[in-house]
């Protein structure tokens, strides 16, 4: 979270900026990272049952994403929040969609975490996932995403969910083509929430226009 905190703290974006979080899921660290540099942020989910969970957490999201503001607001642009959750429903509109629909040229700045590569077990598609992610942004927006390392895909209860084993290169090499002044982090989280992955990988950059 701090390396995404502080590639957004430094990254001059300007405070009318348009975002989005594409596959939020439940997961709103992501989101809260853009809250501070947008007056609008669209958080783009293709679940209607997340879609439902979001929409809920407007109202006022649950008290343990406090424990990730803390980390934030270490950051001054952050700290200069005084109610985010007055914030976040202020500025956050839900919107049900897929990654690979995402209209071209729409944001300033986005995130998208632990999508591309938890799609299936096709190296093509999480490079298109990518792309279309990208793509979506306008020229030079700031962006952050994250991946699995060397995910093999897991169960919940007895579904099997699809993942592709991606690593450090493969990240660079699918931004490559859509971005400048990436930066490219391997993270180790100690303890993983499950089995079947080697750490986080976390990129961030600007979207190449000229591409």
């Amino acid at each position: 979270m701090s390396v995404v905190r502080d590639f957004f703290g430094s990254a001059a974006i300007d405070s009318e900026a348009h975002g989005v979080d594409v596959g939020t899921g439940t997961n709103l660290y992501p989101a809260l990272a853009m809250l501070p540099f947008c007056a609008r942020l669209d958080l783009v989910e293709f679940s209607a049952a997340n879609v439902g969970w979001l929409r809920r957490q407007m109202a006022g999201y649950d008290e343990h994403w406090d424990d990730f503001w803390r980390v934030y607001s270490e950051c001054e642009a952050y700290a200069r929040i005084v109610a985010p959750r007055t914030e976040f429903h202020r500025k956050v509109e839900v919107r049900r969609g897929s990654v690979f629909r995402l209209p071209s040229r729409t944001w300033d700045v986005g995130t998208m975490f632990f999508v591309a590569c938890s799609l299936s077990t096709d190296k093509a598609e999480f490079r298109r996932a990518i792309d279309c992610f990208a793509h979506s942004l306008r020229p030079d927006a700031p962006f952050a995403t994250a991946f699995m390392a060397d995910s093999k895909g897991y169960f919940v209860a007895d579904r099997w969910f699809p993942a592709v084993s991606i690593h450090v290169d493969d990240v660079a090499e699918s931004l490559a083509p859509v971005a400048y002044d990436v930066d490219i982090r391997l993270i180790d989280i100690g303890d993983p929430l499950r089995d079947g992955y080697s750490g986080m990988i976390v990129a961030t950059g600007r979207v190449d226009g000229q591409r």
